[in-house]
C-alpha cells in the first residue's frame, strides 16, 4: 500500500468507549515496556562488543582539504560514519540516504557536546558531494574517499567483478548483492594515545532507528503504509506539494 496514496481509509477498525480504550492501551503500555526494557539490554550488549584495532591509513578529502580518519574525530573521542551512497558520476544521492541524512543537522550540536562527531562519506569526488549537498541544504560534515579503500574495507562498496563472481560477504553473512553500493554505519572510538578501533557497523534494516521520520509514523493509524521500505519517499525538494496538503 502506498502512503501517498490519501483517498485509503482505514475501515472496519474498533471503536469503543473511553473507559475501554483505557484498558487496551495499558495493555499496549506493558507491550511497549517490555520492549524498552529489551532494548535498553540491546544497547548494553552492543556497547560490550569486542574492538578491532584499526591498522590501515586512510586520507579523506573534505572541504578543509586532505584529512585522515583520525582527524574526523575533531577532537572528539567517538565517531559516527554513515557511508551515504554517492558515487563518480550519478546526477543525485541515493533516496533513502537522503531520507536518513534529512534528520542530522538538528541533532549535531548534542552529539558534539557529547564526546561525538558524526561524518557523512561517499566515493563520489568531493565536487560532487558539496554540489548535491547544496541543492539538499543540509550543513553536516561529509567527506569523499574517492580513491581510498575505506568503503570496500568496512563492506558498503563492492567491485563488479567480484559481484559477477557470485556471493559476497555483506551484512555478516554471505550473500548475493546486484548493486556496487550499500548503506551502513560504522562507529569509531580514539583513544587519549591516538589508537583508533573499530566498534560498530551496521547495515539494511539495522539503519532503520536513524530514521526519525519513521518512528513518528509507527505512532500513527497508517503507520508506515509501505509494501517495500521507502516506496513512497522522495528528495525532500521534489515532493508535490499539493498532495501534502490534501486530508484523507
Amino acid at each position: 500500500m502506498n502512503t501517498l496514496d490519501r483517498s485509503t481509509e482505514i475501515k472496519d477498525h474498533k471503536v469503543v468507549s473511553e473507559p475501554e480504550w483505557i484498558v487496551a492501551r495499558q495493555g499496549l503500555l506493558e507491550k511497549e515496556k517490555e520492549w524498552t526494557r529489551a532494548k535498553d539490554a540491546l544497547s548494553q550488549h552492543r556497547r560490550q562488543l569486542p574492538w578491532v584495532r584499526v591498522e590501515k591509513s586512510y586520507i579523506f578529502e573534505g572541504p578543509k582539504g586532505k584529512e585522515s580518519l583520525a582527524e574526523l574525530f575533531d577532537r572528539r573521542g567517538q565517531l559516527i560514519v554513515y557511508h551515504f551512497m554517492l558515487v563518480q558520476g550519478w546526477e543525485e544521492g541515493c533516496s533513502g540516504c537522503s531520507f536518513l541524512s534529512d534528520h542530522v543537522d538538528g541533532m549535531l550540536p548534542h552529539l558534539e557536546h557529547h564526546d561525538v562527531s558524526l561524518v557523512m562519506v561517499s566515493r563520489a569526488p568531493l565536487s560532487e558531494i558539496e554540489a548535491f549537498k547544496k541543492r539538499m541544504g543540509w550543513k553536516f560534515k561529509w567527506v569523499s574517499s574517492f580513491g581510498n579503500e575505506f568503503n570496500y574495507d568496512y563492506e558498503v562498496s563492492y567491485k563488479q567483478e567480484n559481484l559477477d563472481k557470485g556471493n559476497v560477504f555483506h551484512n555478516y553473512t554471505t550473500q548475493k548483492l546486484t548493486t556496487e553500493e550499500q548503506p551502513g554505519i560504522s562507529v569509531f572510538y580514539k583513544s587519549e594515545s591516538g589508537q583508533i578501533f573499530h566498534t560498530y557497523s551496521a547495515y539494511e534494516r539495522g539503519l532503520d532507528i536513524l530514521v526519525g521520520t519513521y518512528n513518528y509514523l509507527d505512532l500513527t493509524p497508517k503507520g508506515r503504509n509501505e509494501s517495500s521500505p521507502m516506496e513512497w519517499m522522495k528528495l525532500h525538494d521534489t515532493y508535490d506539494d499539493e498532495s501534502a496538503s490534501k486530508s484523507t
